[in-house]
């Protein structure tokens, strides 16, 4: 790999144009500290950057990739060191500051969290991609959902677009948790792999009857919602009283319709996941998935790729045919 090989996304085709490139030390973004990229997770919306599929890209050229876990090299910010570990997330990257799939990368120190290293919360380096902005994402859905009385032995809690990303680290966080969780999902060949991380029962998606009434039958205390679109309308519908939705994800569209009764006549409430939080809630979940949150089946849940698969990932994720997480590690080359 050269020195600072990235994948950048160039003008051109309806929303830019990906491909490898090589960068000179001048091209580096604005920021005091600079990192040497260890590992750096594949999402859904990396491949809708990378293939143009998106207007995610506010500048040309810029690198993709929404995260990064890496190695201090350079620091003008004394709360950074060279040697420290760190993980970088949200606040433009990979749209409008360059993203995480470079060798090298520059940060404004504010961006940064210090990846858990203490003795009763670490994780490595690795586990942090592979946790990444998805996992960060599950993790503060479920403390936004337990904020709001979401507990163990109140009743199911259903986990949307199962298979994801996001939605895998979330069975494992709930099932770790001693939650009864129902995967639902459209990839009913993966039954096995949600069973393994902890879903208690998985739902076909395809064959399941969703129901039209205003009002469905109370099924789930809680569920975690990465599909958006009508599913997340239907999910609102069928919750019991005071049940929870997080929803994080638009999969399955932007638009849902529905009706206020839930709202009204079972107090259901909705809430908004937004991953780009404030950095002491940042900081604070990033200690929960290093402790008490701490995924159980990562090894089940990522795998390692090459950065030069990035392609073939981004392929994978558009058609649907990827379950659960990839993870680029840069010294594979």
């Amino acid at each position: 790999m050269a020195a600072n090989r990235a994948f950048r996304v160039f003008e051109g085709g309806k929303f830019g144009v990906g491909r490898f490139a090589d960068m000179a030390d001048g091209e580096l973004d604005a920021g005091n500290v600079v990192i040497r990229s260890l590992f750096a997770s594949v999402n859904y919306k990396d491949a809708l950057t990378a293939l143009g599929k998106a207007k995610i890209v506010t500048r040309f050229p810029c690198t993709a990739g929404i995260d990064v876990c890496g190695e201090v090299s350079e620091s003008a910010d004394p709360r950074f060191k060279p040697g420290d570990r760190v993980i970088a997330h949200g606040f433009g990257i990979g749209a409008d500051h360059d993203g995480g799939y470079q060798a090298v990368n520059r940060f404004p120190a504010d961006w940064l969290v210090k990846v858990p290293d203490g003795p009763d919360a670490a994780l490595t380096p690795f586990e942090t991609a592979a946790i990444g902005v998805a996992g960060y994402t599950a993790a503060l859905s479920v403390d936004l959902m337990e904020l709001n009385g979401l507990a163990p032995g109140k009743g199911r809690v259903l986990v949307n677009g199962a298979t994801g990303g996001a939605a895998s680290v979330a069975i494992d966080l709930l099932a770790g948790r001693g939650y009864e969780v129902v995967a639902l999902s459209g990839k009913p060949e993966a039954a096995d792999y949600l069973r393994a991380l902890g879903a208690a029962e998985v739902i076909d998606r395809k064959s399941y009857e969703f129901g039209t009434r205003p009002l469905e039958k109370p099924m789930w205390q809680g569920a975690v919602d990465s599909v958006g679109g009508e599913q997340l309308a239907w999910l609102a519908r069928s919750m019991q009283n005071d049940g929870v939705i997080a929803a994080f994800g638009n999969a399955g569209g932007i638009e849902f319709k529905g009706s206020v009764l839930p709202y009204i006549l079972r107090g259901v409430r909705l809430i908004g996941v937004n991953a780009n939080s404030p950095m002491p809630l940042r900081s604070r979940i990033w200690q929960r998935l290093a402790g008490d949150l701490r995924p159980r089946h990562l090894d089940r849940i990522a795998r390692r790729i090459r950065f030069a698969d990035l392609p073939q990932a981004f392929d994978d994720l558009i058609a649907a045919k990827a379950v659960g997480r990839m993870v680029v590690d840069f010294s594979l080359g």
